[in-house]
């Protein structure tokens, strides 16, 4: 079909995170609960361009942990580096300062159990009929089984189960680009029909020997955003704390359903596909984006700060101190000690020089994980009432041991505040969350997951009171794994009859890009 791999790649189940625990992997070898998907950067037109990526990604380490790569282009080829580990154990000054270019995309990712592969490690490259080019995504597409299924019956083979490689095959197969469409030109159409043909979610960099693409689902669920440098280079990524590691000005976001393409002659926006309503991730918000980060155009701060506020409007109660699960439910403890005047104290204290705690034989071991991980400071909450702050519960396995260790400690009375509503639903774009029934929020009702998990209380940010924040913005914010309401209804959920995929081509692609370019 005119695609030769020369690298397989998997985009599926990247960054690993656990109830409690940000930024790092499960406590004692607990089954990973959200896994977002990944984080891209790239920079255009600047002989920095490898060592800038490098940092870019390093400000992402939060989204992917496993692996990372870089392609960068000198303008006459693609040369690959990647590996398996962290960003600075990946690469180094040697391997750095050898990688010359103008150009170039990179990528963080977190596997699923058993992948761990350097193979799957993006950015990946591929060989068209127009050249070769490398793409790195962050996302999920809800029709992908469907449209491999029919792509597998025409005759494509498939490397991987990454949906990245559906996308490629979709450009393969596509009657655009070819001899009469060569180059940029090719490269761009086949994109942008491959892309009108998917579902879901995706912030995609494409990158040709000249030609850089940035593209973003019409709905905008996963962030993407555009920064420049003091040298006019162009820089994207996936949050606006990788531009402030370089020293690049935030632009703007890559609007939703939004194709901006650079070469030699300069920039261009295009706009190929249906407008839709904006949905963005808010769960960016509530846990995975870097506090630092404007994601959305909002602060990631700011908001975490003002859920804790709330919270603190709508469950009060008397304390001594709030205490934060580190890190990520530090924000929203700040703001519900500022609401309710009682006393900030980390009684929680987190290594940060712990890996994989695996499974462990006995509870005993499974006990130490956790403490591995977490250290309660007894001097401080030995006999205190203490209201614990978390960004949200999941499986409630964490959170249950947590409440346990500080039990133990001598916590007298432990309330338990969320600053989220309860998980209810399985996301669909780009989070590897449990399946529905493995969620604790659906099985049993608030009381009920407040005596599993051991406190004296528990309270959860109402979802009236996350829209009031939202305010005019809330219909433009994803909710679905707190309302149930999903923008994209997810293939398996669907009746047969509302499952058929269409393979044809998209008049709807020719038209815009005649149309804007």
């Amino acid at each position: 079909n005119g695609l030769v791999m020369s690298v397989g790649s998997s985009c599926s189940g990247c960054s690993g995170f656990d109830d409690n625990d940000q930024k790092c992997d499960d406590i004692a070898g607990e089954m990973r609960d959200w896994k977002e998907e990944c984080g891209v950067f790239g920079v255009w037109n600047t002989s920095e361009c490898a060592r800038l990526t490098y940092f870019g990604l390093h400000s992402l380490q939060h989204r992917g942990q496993e692996g990372a790569g870089i392609v960068v282009s000198d303008g006459s080829r693609l040369k690959e580096l990647k590996g398996l580990g962290l960003v600075s154990e990946v690469f180094d000054d040697a391997m750095l300062e050898a990688a010359e270019g103008t150009s170039a995309i990179g990528h963080v990712r977190y596997s699923t159990a058993g992948e761990k592969n350097v193979r799957n490690v993006q950015p990946f490259t591929v060989e068209f009929r127009d050249g070769s080019l490398s793409i790195c995504h962050n996302g999920n597409l809800t029709n992908a089984d469907r449209l491999r299924e029919e792509l597998e019956l025409r005759g494509s083979i498939f490397n991987t189960s990454s949906d990245t490689e559906v996308v490629l095959h979709l450009m393969a197969t596509s009657v655009y680009g070819g001899s009469a469409q060569s180059g940029q030109q090719g490269i761009m159409r086949r994109a942008a029909d491959a892309l009108n043909r998917v579902e879901g979610a995706f912030s995609i960099l494409i990158m040709t020997k000249e030609t850089m693409i940035a593209v973003r689902d019409p709905r905008g669920f996963r962030p993407l955003v555009m920064g420049k440098l003091e040298n006019g280079a162009t820089v994207f990524a996936s949050e606006s704390c990788a531009l402030d590691i370089i020293g690049a000005e935030l632009v703007r976001e890559v609007d939703p359903g939004e194709m901006i393409v650079l070469d030699k002659s300069g920039m261009k926006s295009l706009s190929p596909f249906p407008r839709q309503q904006r949905r963005a991730c808010i769960f960016e918000h509530i846990y995975f984006s870097k506090p630092s980060s404007v994601v959305f155009g909002r602060s990631v701060y700011m908001s975490r700060y003002r859920f804790g506020e709330l919270l603190a409007q709508e469950h009060p109660v008397e304390a001594d101190f709030i205490v934060p699960v580190p890190d990520s439910g530090i924000a929203a403890a700040l703001g519900y000690a500022n609401y309710s005047g009682i006393a900030f104290h980390q009684g929680i204290m987190r290594s940060s020089y712990v890996g994989r705690t695996f499974i462990q034989p006995t509870q005993g071991m499974r006990d130490i994980g956790v403490k591995l991980k977490l250290a309660p400071v007894r001097a401080l909450i030995e006999g205190k009432r203490l209201v614990v702050v978390d960004d949200s519960i999941v499986r409630g396995t964490t959170s249950r041991k947590i409440v346990k260790m500080l039990r133990d400690a001598g916590a007298a009375e432990i309330h338990l505040r969320i600053a989220c509503p309860p998980i209810l639903g399985s996301c669909y774009y780009g989070v590897d969350t449990p399946d529905t029934a493995q969620l604790i929020s659906h099985r049993m009702s608030d009381d009920e997951v407040c005596n599993y998990i051991g406190a004296d209380s528990l309270g959860f940010l109402p979802l009236t009171k996350m829209h009031e924040f939202l305010a005019d913005e809330s219909r433009s914010f994803c909710d679905a794994c707190f309302s149930g309401d999903y923008p994209v209804p997810p293939f398996e959920l669907l009746e047969d009859s509302q499952n058929q995929v269409v393979l044809g081509t998209s008049t709807k692609v020719s038209e815009a890009i005649n149309k804007e370019s």
